[in-house]
């Protein structure tokens, strides 16, 4: 190792920079080092750490000759590149940090990032699914296994966790988020942030986090991807910002602006929402990162006229780095010089992306996250995928279990199992694990097979036609049914039928909105047709958003919602169809009866005419049901639970104590997530006619019975009024306790 890498790169720096003395140096704070650096750069070499590239060539190749590739390959030797994405790999990683740190003016290095969602190589539940676990400390510990496999990578940066609230599963970025709720989202969010960033920067395995997307991107209208937002003040300060609030107070680093306007405005270029909102009333301390090419998007916005113009509002609105529009590197010199950005913007955005190169120990050691035998080493480690097992049990959804056809017995003959998905090794790995390597998965064929020596398979039908992929839109199988007669003929001599249908992996995820979401293609037909031969059928749902499944929850006696779950699907799956595992899992986005129910959620608003009457005059539909087809916190077990006593204290006004005694009925062991929901009966805004405030997951024996005790204090009684201000009112509250939204016990209290 040559001299320059035996002495700490940050003091090396120093010392060229400042002349000081090492125990100057060594006593500096991070305020200090950044401001130093920063007195030393030029205005070209401040904005181009504002800028990020995504890897425009093999890092381990010969260097580019010409086009853009030339262009942004020579700015990085100029030092004007402060982050890139989408660069993996030890080799590529550490070929662009020396370049960074050798060859530059300054030597300051890189950020890598990347898109971290459900793991890295080792595959978890995507998080829609693992957030029906309601285990805050699972799903904590399945981002710190992310961070460690994408920390050996190379990578430091994950652009995650995604806490968009949503209600609308025609919406294909579902999978990515925690669901409808948002003191779930919450408390799940920061848990996401505790397993990604760890305890401290101090860990080579510990990794930026960003809170995506801010803000209201869930609330796209009809479900459709990029599109606008349109909502009241009582929604975002209530239902949208709790999340982000959550993580920024629990110190995460950064924040990624959304491609949505927001009531007129972009998100890239809402002052309110970044500067006003983030950096001043909330303090956030750490870096903006648009979303890729979302300040050159303002132009299609009609926000702005051209990329000068998106520039300046960006900047001026609080955005810190520019992903993948060259905006800033091409434009804010000369927006400086001419007085439409003040330096400050500059220095300040500057000194926030200096200020984590320096957290994360960067300036100390540049190749922190470059070690190959810990590549070598860590990637489908077999401690991870225990613990994507693991996840993937809990969250499994079991929806309804007539005659108690589940679990299976290991000595059941006969068994059919029909559906493309059965035998598909990459469909349940999900969309949005673009490190992962294909059909690395454990199917549903193999787990039953590995359990079960009488399962026989035919495929029935195509779920998608053709290859897909992350950037392809699925093109799906509406007409071949050539694989029909082999199923029929599997199902009629079989004694129990296990039917795998759903979404493609590649149907859900972003740019994946439907305007439909019953089962896609042919699948109902086949559905139905193995139903008129044997009617014995579990059918085991592997999708990525809520479906409409309607004839299935009618007909079908047995229904397991298995998302898409990751290296480890198949092995879940089984061992809950064959009772190893008792399901406990409960839904975190309502299921509708039919498309036109959507937007459709447990914590809406009451209004006028609630209530049948011998007329038509009342809030309803004509054609179909106000009911969900599942409620929000819904998840049957193969126990049975009997709720009770629920009693309420309120000797001390300020922590009010709610009290609910669980009976196991049943003679197996299982796990129940008691839900406690509150509404505010008469308040100064109308609040929603129930809202979930606290939850406990306890295993209960069988027969036995347990006293669960909750504390309501103002945090869970307090609402946001429409100026963003946090108000506790006296009145009359209802208090809910019970297995789901709906399925409830109810009592009254006073807060004075």
């Amino acid at each position: 190792m040559s001299l320059i890498y035996k002495i700490s790169f940050s003091t090396l720096l120093w010392l060229i920079l400042t002349n000081q003395s090492n125990a100057q140096i060594l006593s500096a704070t991070i305020e200090q080092k950044v401001e130093n650096i920063l007195q030393k750069m030029t205005i070209e070499e401040k904005i181009g750490q504002m800028n990020q590239y995504n890897g425009f060539w093999d890092a381990t190749g010969p260097a580019p000759k010409s086009g853009s590739s030339k262009i942004k390959y020579d700015n990085l030797k100029k030092g004007l590149v402060g982050s890139v994405l989408n660069v993996k790999g030890v080799s590529n990683v550490r070929k662009l940090q020396e370049i960074a740190v050798k060859e530059t003016r300054l030597g300051i290095p890189l950020l890598f990032g990347f898109d971290v969602i459900h793991g890295q190589k080792t595959i978890f539940p995507i998080p829609l699914a693992s957030s029906c676990s309601w285990d805050v400390e699972a799903i904590e510990n399945s981002t710190k296994v992310a961070a460690i496999e994408a920390s050996a990578m190379g990578i430091n940066w994950t652009f995650a966790p995604m806490l968009d609230i949503s209600r609308d599963a025609r919406w294909g970025r579902v999978m990515e988020g925690a669901g409808e709720d948002p003191y779930l989202a919450s408390l799940i969010g920061v848990a996401q942030v505790k397993g990604f960033q760890g305890k401290s920067f101090s860990s080579n395995h510990s990794i930026l986090a960003t809170a995506k997307h801010f803000a209201g991107y869930g609330f796209v209208e009809a479900g459709r991807e990029y599109n606008a937002v349109n909502i009241s003040n009582a929604q975002l300060y209530n239902v949208i910002l709790p999340p982000f609030k959550a993580v920024v107070d629990s110190g995460i680093k950064t924040v990624m602006n959304a491609f949505n306007s927001l009531n007129g405005i972009p998100a890239t270029g809402n002052q309110f929402l970044l500067r006003d909102l983030l950096k001043d009333k909330w303090k956030f301390k750490g870096l903006v990162v648009s979303d890729w090419g979302s300040i050159i998007e303002m132009i299609d916005h009609g926000f702005a006229k051209d990329s000068a113009e998106a520039a300046t509002i960006a900047a001026n609105a609080g955005c810190d780095m520019d992903m993948e529009s060259y905006a800033f590197v091409d434009q804010l010199t000369e927006l400086v010089k001419k007085g439409k950005v003040d330096i400050k913007i500059i220095d300040e955005a500057v000194k926030r992306i200096l200020r984590i190169k320096f957290e994360l120990g960067l300036f100390d050691n540049p190749f922190k996250y470059c070690d190959e035998n810990k590549e070598k080493e860590l990637l489908y480690h077999p401690r991870h995928l225990k613990a994507t097992l693991e996840l993937a049990q809990k969250s499994i959804v079991l929806l309804k279990n007539e005659n108690n056809l589940l679990p299976l017995k290991k000595s059941q003959k006969k068994i059919a199992l029909i559906g493309s998905l059965a035998n598909d090794k990459n469909s349940c790995l999900g969309n949005w694990r673009i490190a992962s390597d294909d059909n690395t998965a454990i199917s549903v064929l193999e787990g039953l097979q590995n359990i079960s020596s009488n399962i026989s398979y035919a495929k029935g039908a195509d779920v998608a036609i053709g290859k897909t992929s992350f950037v392809k839109q699925t093109i799906v199988n509406d007409n071949d049914t050539t694989g029909f007669a082999d199923a029929i003929k599997l199902a009629k001599a079989s004694e129990v039928v296990i039917m795998v249908l759903g979404e493609n992996g590649f149907q859900s995820g972003e740019g994946r909105s439907r305007s439909k979401i019953d089962l896609p293609g042919v699948q109902q037909q086949l559905l139905e047709e193995i139903f008129k031969v044997n009617k014995n059928i579990v059918l085991v749902l592997m999708n990525g958003r809520p479906l409409a499944i309607t004839w299935a929850a009618q007909n079908i006696p047995a229904i397991i919602e298995a998302w898409q779950l990751g290296s480890q699907t198949g092995n879940a799956v089984a061992s809950v169809l064959f009772g190893e595992v008792n399901p406990s899992a409960k839904l975190t986005m309502t299921f509708p009866r039919s498309v036109g129910q959507i937007p459709i959620y447990y914590n809406h608003l009451s209004n006028g005419r609630p209530n049948a009457g011998n007329n038509v005059f009342w809030s309803h539909y004509s054609d179909e049901s106000n009911q969900p087809l599942y409620p929000f916190g819904f998840g049957l077990s193969y126990s049975k639970f009997k709720y009770s006593n629920l009693n309420i204290d309120t000797t001390n006004n300020e922590k009010i104590k709610v009290s609910v005694t669980i009976k196991n009925t049943s003679n197996v062991d299982g796990e129940e997530i008691a839900q406690l929901y509150i509404h505010d009966k008469v308040s100064s805004i109308s609040r929603p006619v129930k809202e979930l405030k606290a939850f406990k997951k306890l295993l209960i024996k069988a027969n036995e019975s347990k006293t669960v005790e909750f504390i309501l204090t103002n945090n869970e009684l307090g609402y946001y009024n429409n100026n963003g201000n946090f108000i506790i009112e006296a009145g009359e509250f209802e208090v809910m306790v019970g297995t789901n939204s709906d399925d409830v016990l109810k009592k009254t209290f006073n807060k004075m």
